[in-house]
């Protein structure tokens, strides 16, 4: 029998954006991998104590935050070779599914908004915090969470062959978010 939280049980978590990030890696030259991050992260846990199953997460990143280490590359990404941030402004998931695999860890599957596209991922999260007081009097959590994406499902298919074989820029992308949350 399902339990039936009442609105008073459930906690609401507000994303700490000064203290929560994500960050993307992706081959490059078929030789290394180049990194970058996003650091306009918002969104909202609501954590139901009494069945975790029943908890939902939101979240967006703002993609004019992408940053590569390098302006040029950054300007490409955002262009509509890529995110097209002028028609995409931003990253969006939803949760539609939480699932307990351990003391801290979930899978959480959801809805993935990138480039216009929305497909269904799941991210392993790991270490969820015990709630711990700040300096101010706030309850933090914090969470890592990753996941795989192929980008050609999103509809970022930009590429451009290499004389030796190959292709300048990888399909598989890796996602890491660090994120803090404070009790609303």
């Amino acid at each position: 029998m399902a339990t039936t939280a009442t609105p008073a049980s459930l906690i609401t978590w507000k994303l700490d954006p000064a203290h929560s990030g994500a960050e993307f890696k992706v081959r490059h030259m078929m030789i290394s991998n180049v990194k970058g991050s996003f650091s306009g992260l918002s969104g909202t846990l609501v954590e139901n104590p009494a069945d975790p199953s029943r908890s939902t997460v939101e979240a967006s990143i703002d993609v004019a935050t992408l940053n590569t280490g390098d302006a040029q590359r950054d300007g490409h990404l955002k262009s509509a070779d890529f995110f097209d941030a002028e028609k995409h402004s931003s990253l969006t998931f939803k949760s539609t599914k939480v699932e307990p695999v351990g003391k801290g860890d979930y899978k959480v599957t959801g809805d993935l908004t990138l480039h216009g596209i929305t497909k269904s991922v799941t991210f392993a999260v790991e270490g969820v915090s015990e709630p711990s007081k700040d300096p101010w009097g706030n309850l933090r959590i914090g969470l890592s969470a990753s996941t795989k994406i192929n980008r050609k499902d999103f509809g970022l298919t930009w590429n451009s062959p290499l004389e030796t074989g190959g292709v300048l820029v990888g399909e598989d992308v890796a996602i890491s978010l660090e994120v803090q949350f404070i009790k609303a």
